[in-house]
């Protein structure tokens, strides 16, 4: 029953899922180009001192945040030159670890190489729209750059949960962890994908929802902030999963293969 349940939920959502998707997975970017407005002096100040550049170096900096992640957001959610919008908000994701330091913090760094899987996942979803233009035209193996976007992105997907396993001795947590990594790793490898990506979009946004959140702090806090960034990466993760269930495992993948047995 559940797994009638589950399919019939594929049938309805079907062509409004991919959208969903999209919007959950640009979530993080559009937050922070509207943070980078309304907190322009304070992020320049902290790039001035942090790195000494100077001040039009640091304003450049804001600069290119703002209108980067803004304008790769619309070009994305309007359907035009998705290809080149998923790559700048490549270069923004790799210019803030860097920026601010995130290299050196393996939390912070494993949740933004999981919204880069989500953003190969988007490009390698642009790509077979593209490919649609020409059905019925023979490929010879086309496909396969899209293929290794799909399992690249689905193993930095999985990323994120790692970030969420608790090491405590209590009888919750260890079941939690066991269950999070049977679901990761069945994403990973492309085993009853779409059903183990669903599984854990539902367990992450509850996850979300109890831990960050940051509606429930003071705005003048430091913790909403904190909590805010938070919920907004987690819910671009939940993105990056919601393409997998739209769009399936790809060729490089269990799914896939058995399909040849």
């Amino acid at each position: 029953m559940g797994f009638l349940g589950y399919a019939v939920f594929l049938r309805i959502t079907k062509q409004y899922l991919p959208h969903l998707a999209r919007l959950c997975l640009i979530s993080t970017f559009l937050e922070d180009g509207i943070r980078m407005w309304f907190q322009w002096h304070e992020q320049r100040d902290y790039i001035e001192a942090t790195w000494s550049c100077g001040y039009f170096l640091a304003t450049a900096f804001v600069l290119m945040n703002l209108v980067g992640q803004l304008g790769g957001c619309v070009l994305i959610l309007s359907r035009n030159f998705v290809q080149y919008a998923c790559f700048g908000l490549f270069a923004i994701i790799a210019l803030q670890t860097v920026a601010y330091s995130i290299l050196w913090d393996l939390k912070f760094l494993m949740r933004n190489l999981a919204l880069g899987g989500g953003l190969l996942l988007l490009l390698a979803e642009s790509r077979s729209e593209g490919k649609s233009m020409f059905a019925g035209v023979p490929s010879m193996g086309e496909s396969s750059p899209k293929q290794y976007m799909q399992l690249g992105g689905r193993v930095l997907l999985v990323l994120m949960f790692m970030t969420l396993l608790h090491f405590d001795s209590n009888f919750f947590s260890i079941l939690q962890n066991m269950v999070g990594t049977a679901l990761i790793i069945l994403v990973a490898i492309g085993f009853k994908t779409k059903l183990a990506a669903l599984t854990l979009v539902v367990w992450l946004l509850a996850i979300n929802i109890y831990f960050n959140a940051f509606w429930t702090v003071p705005a003048y806090k430091p913790m909403h902030d904190f909590l805010k960034y938070d919920f907004f990466q987690t819910t671009s993760v939940i993105g990056g999963l919601l393409l997998v269930v739209a769009l399936g495992p790809g060729g490089v993948s269990m799914d896939e293969k058995k399909k040849e047995w």
